[in-house]
C-alpha cells in the first residue's frame, strides 16, 4: 500500500493537490482537493489490462470550465431543492436558482467547487486521504456552520470507501454524495448502454416535468427500472416509459434501496469483464446515464456524449425537506452526520 502527493494546478493563486493511493493489486485512486474530487480510478480486466473507469480531466482548467460534477463530493444537499427555498423552524432560507428556478447540488459554489484541507494515512491494508472543509453560516443560503470531513479509503480487497461526517452549530440541511461518472470499458472504449446493472430495489421515487420528485413511489414491476433481475442500462433507452422519455431516454431518477450493505448495487461490462459492487447505509440511490452530457468538449481525447458514464449517487431522497414521507435531510444542532458507501471492484 503506498499514499504520495503532487501539484494538479492552481486555482484562484492557490495549489490544487493531487493524492495517490495504491494498493498491492494494482488498483490505484487518484483525486483531488478541489471539490473532493476523484479523477481516476484504474482497475484491471480480465486479461489484466489496468485502465481508467471513470470520466476525469487531466487539469484544473478542465473542471473548471467543463465539468458535469464529474467524480465529486456534492452538497450541502445532493440533487434538487424546489423553487430554491425552504422552510425550518419557520424561518425561511433562500438558496441561488442553479437549475431554472430550482437550487442544483448545492448551488453555483458547492462543496464541489471549492479547496479542502487534507490530511493522508497509510498502514499496512489500506491508505486513506481526509478531506475537511467548514461550511460557514449562510453559505450558499443555508443556515449554519457545518464542519465536513470526507475519508477516501483504498485497501487490498480492491475496495473504496467512502465516508462522509458533518457536524453543525445550527440546525441545517445535509445530504452528500459522490457523483463519480463510471465506465467500465477502460478508458472511455465504449459508452454504457452495454453495462448490466442489478439493484435491489422495488420502487422508484417518480419525477415532475422539472425533475422533482412528486412525493409519489412507483412499482418497478414490469418496467424498465426493474434491476431487481439484471438489465441492461440501454432498457431505459429503447423504453416507451413517460418516467424514461421525460429524462432524454435513459435515466436520470431515484431508486428506493429494499437492502443495505447487502451487495445492493451491482455494476458489470461483459466485454472487460470488470465488475462493480456498491454497498451503502443510505436509503436511495440515483441513477444517472448521462443523457444531458453536452459534446462540446472532450474527455481525455474522446469526445463527450450521451451515455458515456453512469452515476450511481448514493444519498437520501432528493427534495426531502418539501415531502414529508421521505427519510429526513434535517441535520440538527450537535447531531453527527455520519454515512458510508464502499465500492468494490473485481472481474469475473
Amino acid at each position: 500500500m503506498h499514499i504520495s502527493e503532487g501539484i494538479f494546478g492552481e486555482i484562484e493563486g492557490k495549489e490544487v493537490k493531487s493524492f495517490f493511493l495504491k494498493n498491492d493489486h494494482g488498483m490505484e485512486v487518484t483525486c483531488i482537493n478541489y471539490g473532493c474530487t476523484i479523477t481516476k480510478i484504474l482497475t484491471p480486466d480480465h486479461q489484466g489490462m489496468i485502465e481508467n473507469v471513470v470520466l476525469g480531466f487531466d487539469t484544473i482548467e478542465e473542471y473548471v470550465n467543463h465539468s458535469p460534477y464529474f467524480g465529486c463530493v456534492v452538497g450541502r444537499v445532493a440533487g434538487r431543492i424546489g423553487q430554491s427555498e425552504f422552510e425550518l423552524d419557520k424561518e425561511t432560507y433562500h438558496l441561488p436558482k442553479s437549475e431554472g428556478e430550482n437550487h442544483l447540488h448545492g448551488g453555483n459554489k458547492g462543496f464541489d467547487k471549492v479547496l479542502w484541507d487534507a490530511e493522508t494515512e497509510e498502514s499496512t491494508n489500506e491508505v486513506k486521504v481526509t478531506f475537511i472543509h467548514e461550511s460557514l453560516d449562510g453559505d450558499q443560503g443555508y443556515p449554519g456552520n457545518v464542519k465536513v470531513m470526507v475519508t477516501y479509503l483504498l485497501n487490498n480487497d480492491n475496495e473504496l470507501i467512502i465516508s462522509y461526517h458533518a457536524v453543525t452549530d445550527k440546525k441545517t440541511l445535509l445530504n452528500l454524495t459522490n457523483h463519480s461518472y463510471f465506465n467500465l470499458s477502460g478508458d472511455v472504449k465504449r459508452d454504457i448502454l452495454g453495462h448490466e446493472l442489478t439493484v435491489k430495489s422495488d420502487q422508484l421515487i417518480e419525477l415532475s416535468e422539472t425533475l422533482l420528485p412528486t412525493g409519489e413511489l412507483i412499482e418497478v414491476e414490469n418496467t424498465a427500472f426493474d434491476f431487481r433481475k439484471g438489465r441492461l442500462l440501454e432498457d431505459g433507452v429503447t423504453s416507451t416509459h413517460p418516467q424514461n422519455q421525460l429524462v432524454g431516454g435513459g435515466y436520470d431518477h431515484p431508486l428506493v434501496l429494499s437492502a443495505n450493505h447487502q451487495e445492493e448495487i451491482r455494476l458489470v461490462d461483459q466485454q472487460s469483464g470488470r465488475k462493480l459492487v456498491v454497498e451503502t447505509d443510505e436509503p436511495c440511490v440515483v441513477l444517472y446515464t448521462s443523457n444531458m452530457m453536452a459534446n462540446t468538449f472532450g474527455i481525455r481525447g474522446v469526445q463527450a456524449r450521451k451515455h458515456i458514464g453512469v452515476c450511481l449517487e448514493t444519498q437520501h431522497h432528493p427534495d426531502a425537506i418539501h415531502q414529508p414521507s421521505f427519510p429526513s435531510i434535517v441535520l440538527d444542532k450537535g447531531e453527527k452526520y455520519n454515512t458510508t458507501t464502499k465500492y468494490r471492484f473485481s472481474v469475473e
